[in-house]
């Protein structure tokens, strides 16, 4: 019934919230991503997204067309990878941002896994910065990380998200003291947009807690001792967003991408089907939040 071609610009729009950016990632025309919409609203018989000149949301069917459009596509290549008989073979060094620590990452790892399970997939969770570093060095195959900046066009967009501030409920901010903030080390690239943004609005800040891992930021956050920048669709439970009335500086968009390494031989195949799966399944790595990303 639903085209698979239709279905993937489906996801890809789902993940991107920009036609113009799924069809930059589909290798489309911007006007053929509107129409395999179109088609598949009209196959439906419901509106999947609202959209206006300035920005595209999923409606309510279009967040159940999500599970059904990765089901089906997911079937559609098992079968294509079993007929055609590719069995996927050696080492893949994957490495993933800690933003993903609490997502649903897991779950495409292990679909990963049972569909190739001859490759043997060594899995890094590390800052953003420091993946990049060791991609560079060739010590990584694959990285699903955050852009260093807006102006680095490497890589696969998996999707895009606004960052904001956020910290315990009920937190109280006294606007005459320095901003505490929760950070990671460097090279994070959250810390440097946090700082950077601060010190552009001449908001004085001071280091409430830094922490290489994303528990111990929780941990310090929920505690009430300060605010930390982070992506809106990644907010963990117990955290909410600071109320807008506290006047903190903007942080702008993040976002989210694939990239390869050296490509080496070996690696190439099972680093292009993982790609693959991410893609399909981006979705997933930042939707079902549930409460937490309420305002205070």
């Amino acid at each position: 019934m639903y085209d698979p071609a239709q279905l993937r610009t489906f996801l890809t729009v789902a993940q991107t919230l920009s036609f113009t950016q799924a069809a930059r990632r589909l290798g489309l025309r911007q006007s053929t991503v509107s129409q395999h919409v179109r088609r598949l609203e009209a196959a439906t018989g419901r509106q999947l997204f609202s959209r206006d000149t300035h920005s595209v949301e999923l409606t309510e069917d279009g967040e159940a067309m999500l599970g059904f459009a990765r089901t089906i596509l997911a079937a559609n290549d098992r079968a294509a990878a079993f007929f055609t008989g590719t069995r996927l073979r050696g080492r893949l060094r994957f490495g993933a941002s800690e933003d993903f620590v609490l997502t649903r990452l897991p779950e495409i790892l292990t679909a990963f896994r049972h569909d190739h399970p001859e490759v043997d997939l060594e899995l890094t969770v590390e800052l953003s910065g420091t993946l990049h570093e060791r991609l560079a060095e060739g010590r990584l195959d694959l990285v699903l990380a955050k852009r260093r900046h807006p102006r680095d066009e490497r890589g696969r967009l998996v999707w895009r998200d606004r960052m904001v501030w956020i910290g315990a409920p009920g937190l109280r901010l006294d606007p005459d003291r320095p901003l505490p903030l929760i950070v990671f080390p460097p090279p994070g690239i959250t810390r440097a947009r946090a700082l950077d943004v601060l010190e552009r609005h001449g908001r004085t800040w001071r280091i409430a807690c830094t922490s290489g891992s994303l528990s111990g930021l929780i941990a310090a956050a929920r505690a009430g001792l300060g605010v930390m920048a982070h992506t809106r669709g990644l907010i963990p439970p117990g955290l909410v967003r600071v109320p807008d009335r506290v006047g903190l500086p903007e942080l702008g968009e993040v976002e989210f991408v694939l990239l390869h390494g050296s490509r080496d031989a070996a690696a190439q195949g099972a680093a292009d089907a993982l790609a693959a799966a991410i893609l399909a399944g981006g979705d997933r790595l930042h939707r079902g939040q549930g409460p937490a990303v309420e305002r205070a």
